[in-house]
């Protein structure tokens, strides 16, 4: 059916600067979905997806009505999935606002949309979009996107409330040195490292990308076209986890140094890999507009970092966030 409206090591030298403050995000128990669009048709389809899986849903019919949800019940959306052409206010212009507000720019938000060209795949991702899908779309590929926002988001308020229990303050950090191997390990490091930079929001998505990559596209060598089989499958992660074991990928770690200079935040991220041809994944490509991976990269370097380059065989990639 488709929709057509839709364990880590520290080696850490301090230097005492100033304090980070970590801010409490309350778990919520039921994950609550915001569904927008116009298409009246359109949005009972999502809304009976998504309580299908056992989401709580709210629904609005555009931008300007799904902003007067989030000013009344906000604080209780876990995720945001919305039509793009919509009257009175677009999902761009949506997007934008919600990015805006300090209450709500963790929301991972999800596109979806029949405007598929670079530069309007371009204008989502600035925008901030999450994940930006093009129509038609396959109902099974919108459910997988939403469960994947929907742990990205879970694991990100656990690892943070984690850190404010462990530390209200923390002295911070002038360099720091760290190594990683599994998925789980990296997730916990970029929540982590993320509280080291001016704008821990805007700056973990990109982390956490790019560790992914390193791991998955890096150490243990799944191909593009590899990762896209597997998630039609839903067989990736057993596919890591195999890889993980094999003599040949086992012993192989992703080195992450982080660097306080004067001209802002450095983070350098290496893996034990072959390396990739890096220069077609810093932008949105076309051909992979539809794909249900492959963005990843185009993330961090449009929303997450002000400069990112790799080394040239592509296995070393740094992220800059300039001093304001």
């Amino acid at each position: 059916m488709a929709i057509n409206a839709i364990p880590y090591n520290y080696n850490i030298n301090l230097k005492r600067i100033s304090a980070v403050y970590l801010r409490n995000i309350i778990p919520v128990e039921k994950t609550t979905v915001l569904a927008v669009d116009d298409n009246p048709l359109a949005l009972r389809l999502l809304e009976s997806m998504l309580e299908r899986k056992k989401y709580r849903v709210q629904t609005a019919v555009n931008g300007v009505d799904a902003l007067r949800v989030m000013e009344e019940c906000g604080e209780e959306v876990d995720i945001i999935l919305l039509d793009r052409i919509m009257p009175e206010m677009d999902g761009i212009e949506f997007c934008r606002k919600v990015k805006a507000d300090q209450r709500f720019r963790r929301i991972p938000i999800i596109m979806q949309t029949a405007a598929g060209k670079p530069q309007e795949i371009k204008e989502g991702i600035e925008a901030g979009v999450f994940y930006y899908l093009v129509k038609p779309l396959a109902i099974e590929t919108l459910s997988s996107i939403v469960e994947a926002a929907r742990l990205k988001i879970h694991k990100y308020r656990e690892q943070r409330k984690r850190f404010l229990e462990l530390q209200e303050s923390m002295t911070l950090v002038q360099s720091l040195d760290c190594s990683f191997r599994t998925l789980g390990e990296g997730e916990k490091l970029a929540v982590f490292l993320s509280q080291f930079f001016p704008d821990p929001d805007q700056v973990f998505t990109g982390i956490s990308e790019l560790f992914i990559n390193a791991v998955e596209h890096g150490n243990l060598a799944i191909s593009y076209e590899e990762k896209g089989q597997l998630l039609a499958r839903n067989t990736l992660q057993e596919e890591i986890d195999r890889r993980l074991t094999q003599p040949r990928y086992k012993d192989r770690i992703v080195r992450v140094s982080f660097e306080k200079k004067e001209d802002g935040c450095h983070l350098i991220t290496s893996d034990d890999g072959d390396g990739f041809d890096w220069q077609n994944y810093l932008s949105v490509d076309t051909t992979r507009a539809i794909h249900n991976h492959g963005r990843g990269i185009a993330m961090a370097n449009m929303m997450s970092f002000d400069k990112l380059f790799f080394n040239k065989r592509g296995n070393t990639v740094t992220g800059v966030v300039w001093s304001r």
